[in-house]
């Protein structure tokens, strides 16, 4: 399953580099990418796990970033 999302207040492309580091490194994450100039995130997961993945990916992006927020 493939989706994007929108995000809020994503202060820079270093941020968002780090933020895909560590998406990728959840379990079922097939692709991601984190466009900084249109603040979006296209996260691409096994259709089983995507809820699951979504929710730590949301995790993994407050902890690089507390004020980034993904609209889902």
């Amino acid at each position: 399953m493939k989706k994007t999302f929108k995000m809020e207040e994503l202060d820079c492309a270093h941020c968002a580099a780090k933020m895909e580091d560590a998406i990728r490194k959840i379990k079922g994450v097939q692709n991601v990418t984190i466009n900084f100039m249109a603040q979006k995130l296209i996260l691409e997961a096994e259709d089983d796990l995507f809820d699951d993945v979504l929710r730590q990916a949301v995790k993994a992006c407050k902890k690089v970033e507390p004020d980034c927020t993904i609209v889902l």
